[in-house]
């Protein structure tokens, strides 16, 4: 796996990993994570596609995008990484604040987007779900952060989910507070800005969740797939919000059938 940076403008750089060959896959991951997030899917797609897991502005290596930036600086941030690329359209899958970045460039920029998967997606929450993301928010710009809290809700006490809990807990210690904080008031601003360009989006689109998310539920993901000229909505069950870490190989095998299967023309939904 290789560590690159790209030159976005004169103030900004992206960190990416690259490995493998062959047809681009951008992967974007969510707040308070890191490129590494997608490491089941970076070992098993590299040997079949040119993996680009890329940090988010203000996690990892990138540079952050200016304190108070909503989900419109972030998917033009995400376009234009994809232009610097400069490999023609790509294959664009994100998990969670990553998948809401994903969906709005499928929205904005179809031009730069072959297919497009969304993981974990929220879309138009509940007014009770969207208060208690805008609390979390605040207090992340408050400058506390709570690492328990989430992981609980995220992963069982199965030893195989304690051990990808782990790795995201000290990813969520070692995030940039300012950029995680951004991102997330972001996040919980974001289920709905893109939500009527759904039925725009004419590439194949994956939408994928755990049966078991509260927050990106299986009816998001229904609705989304259902919204979109060539969606597909794929719920994996017992699984919770961390599902491409959780259920690794159910995961992959559904991004292998996005990436390598015809289009089909009628939205359906699979229950695996």
């Amino acid at each position: 796996m290789t560590s690159r940076t790209l030159q976005l403008s004169s103030k900004r750089v992206a960190h990416y990993l690259e490995q493998g060959r062959g047809e681009p896959l951008v992967l974007i991951h969510g707040v308070g994570m890191q490129a590494q997030a997608w490491y089941p899917q970076i070992e098993a797609l590299a040997g079949e596609f040119r993996v680009i897991s890329v940090d988010m502005p203000g996690h990892g290596q990138s540079e952050p995008l200016e304190t108070g930036a909503g989900l419109p600086q972030f998917v033009e941030w995400a376009a234009s990484f994809i232009e610097a690329l400069d490999v023609g359209p790509v294959n664009l899958a994100g998990h969670s604040m990553g998948s809401l970045i994903a969906a709005g460039v499928a929205v904005t920029r179809p031009d730069l987007v072959k297919r497009v998967a969304v993981l974990n997606g929220v879309y138009r929450r509940t007014m009770q779900a969207r208060n208690a993301v805008l609390q979390r928010a605040a207090e992340l710009r408050s400058g506390n952060i709570d690492v328990a809290t989430p992981l609980q809700r995220w992963f069982n006490a199965e030893e195989s989910q304690q051990v990808a809990a782990q790795r995201v807990e000290s990813w969520l210690k070692s995030v940039n507070l300012a950029g995680y904080a951004t991102a997330y008031t972001a996040f919980a601003n974001g289920d709905d800005v893109y939500a009527d360009g759904w039925p725009g989006i004419g590439c194949p689109a994956l939408v994928l969740t755990g049966s078991d998310d509260p927050n990106s539920t299986p009816q998001m993901a229904r609705q989304m797939a259902q919204a979109a000229q060539r969606g597909h909505a794929v719920v994996i069950e017992d699984e919770r919000h961390m599902v491409n870490l959780t259920a690794p190989n159910e995961v992959n095998r559904a991004l292998r059938a996005w990436l390598q299967t015809e289009p089909q023309a009628e939205n359906r939904e699979v229950e695996v």
